[in-house]
């Protein structure tokens, strides 16, 4: 029988300021059952979306997006903050709760129209996974999906999230 995923996640409380019940998903990353089985799943996902390619968020993204990308023999794309890329980059500046952000890719990573999953630890808000759903259309890449290990329902991070894309969950926390 497959592990309940929820049994590896560690709640801290106020974390990282007062009110906030922070999901710490490195418990889960610790254990090798728990992990297998959240790539297992993941890759359930890819064998439905058929991407070409996996495109990781900086920076937990790097890891799960890596990991999956080694699991289904695909290439691993990622996404980081400015200035982190060599070369080219194309880039797209996204809004914050308070101020603004950016997020940029090589220019040639998706210049072939490959097909992408977009591949984060955690849904919250969902701003940033916005905003990569945007960068990966700007470098000529073809949306096929959404996969996160966990996702804060309460904060609606869906809802910024394109609607004809499929969004995989693995934990969903009311």
């Amino acid at each position: 029988m497959a592990p309940d995923l929820r049994e590896f996640v560690r709640d801290v409380p106020d974390f990282p300021k007062p009110g906030i019940l922070f999901r710490d998903l490195t418990p889960l990353m610790r254990d090798p059952d728990g992990w297998q089985e959240v790539i297992r799943q993941l890759s359930a996902v890819c064998e439905r979306l058929q991407p070409d390619l996996i495109v990781g968020i900086e920076s937990r993204g790097f890891i799960v997006g890596t990991a999956l990308a080694t699991a289904v023999r695909l290439g691993f794309v990622p996404v980081r903050k400015p200035g982190k890329l060599p070369g080219q980059v194309t880039g797209v500046d996204y809004a914050l709760e308070y101020g603004s952000d950016r997020l940029e890719i090589h220019s040639d990573a998706l210049a072939d129209g490959s097909k992408v999953l977009i591949i984060d630890d955690l849904l919250a808000t969902g701003g940033t996974a916005a905003a990569c759903a945007e960068l990966v259309a700007a470098a000529g890449g073809e949306l096929c999906g959404f996969g996160f290990v966990a996702e804060l329902a309460a904060l609606e991070g869906r809802r910024k999230l394109p609607e004809d894309q499929p969004v995989e969950s693995l934990i969903i926390y009311s």
